[in-house]
């Protein structure tokens, strides 16, 4: 096995090493590296804005680990703050090899090579991996995008945004639906981010304020399993934009008070008290363009 370098790598996953995973050693327990990569190879997904489940569930297929070897260097100890690297190396015709490290700041602790079966999962008998599933790791390890951003009218994108908002509001948060459709999606500006294999992943809606120069923003929404990952920024820029560009100079939205942290850290600030909607608590937030 190759000894990996940090910048072999543009995708970490970041962790801090918990008291249960030490041993009577006080290191980090020989298993739980194994669950470490794993756990890395989940957050890959993400990075590739596709939920596993239903993106096997499409490719028509799953994948199977068939080895999992790991070498040791040094150990991690409670407390340590680690980053696991994670790459695909290489694709074969069924099989897909992906690499990592486990580093404490530029220090390699713990190297690994995985091997997945792309198969059937009802006979678990290999199949090719898909040509569309090949193209986007090698497009996604050469730093190139892996989801569409676009912003345009209801008719053109209403069918995607439509499908996630209703997964997420109506769905998970029980919005009745009488309260998330309205007359206004048909005059906003919808922004979504739309993954390869066309599902719709992070959406919002860009509406004219009360006074000339103000935008609101309205109906952010993510993938539940893709959250975190960068998505809804994407999509609130994509709107901002969209809201500069006709001359807008600030926008204002109201941030459910658990999205209240997202909206903090791309620079908007509170204003007023909280208020609730939907029976949801909700706080007015605004940014300068």
């Amino acid at each position: 096995m190759t000894q990996p370098k940090k910048s072999d790598f543009r995708f970490f996953h970041r962790l801090r090493v918990r008291w249960a995973e030490v041993d009577m050693q006080k290191i980090v327990f020989n298993a739980h590296y194994l669950m470490y990569f794993d756990t890395a190879i989940a957050d890959y997904w993400r990075a590739l804005a596709l939920p596993y489940e239903e993106s096997m569930l499409a490719l028509e297929g799953d994948l199977y680990v068939r080895k999992a070897t790991i070498e040791f260097n040094a150990s991690a100890r409670i407390d340590d703050m680690l980053e696991v690297g994670m790459r695909c190396a290489r694709v074969g015709s069924s099989s897909i090899l992906f690499e990592g490290g486990l580093f404490r700041g530029d220090e390699l602790l713990v190297s690994s090579e995985l091997v997945y079966v792309f198969a059937d999962p009802a006979t678990q008998t290999s199949r090719p991996v898909p040509q569309l599933l090949r193209q986007l790791f090698t497009d996604y390890e050469a730093g190139a995008p892996v989801c569409e951003l676009k912003a345009g009218s209801w008719d053109e994108l209403g069918e995607g945004a439509g499908e996630l908002r209703r997964e997420v509001f109506i769905g998970e948060q029980r919005i009745p639906a009488e309260m998330e459709w309205d007359e206004h999606d048909a005059v906003a500006v919808h922004g979504v981010a739309r993954n390869r294999l066309g599902k719709v992943v992070a959406t919002g809606r860009l509406l004219s304020g009360e006074t000339p120069g103000l935008a609101r923003i309205g109906r952010m929404a993510v993938h539940r399993g893709l959250r975190g990952g960068g998505w809804g920024a994407q999509v609130l820029r994509l709107l901002e934009d969209a809201a500069r560009a006709r001359g807008d100079r600030e926008v204002r939205l109201h941030a459910q008070r658990s999205a209240e942290a997202f909206y903090l850290r791309l620079g908007y600030v509170a204003s007023g008290s909280p208020f609730e909607e939907a029976g949801i608590a909700h706080i007015e937030m605004q940014r300068a363009l």
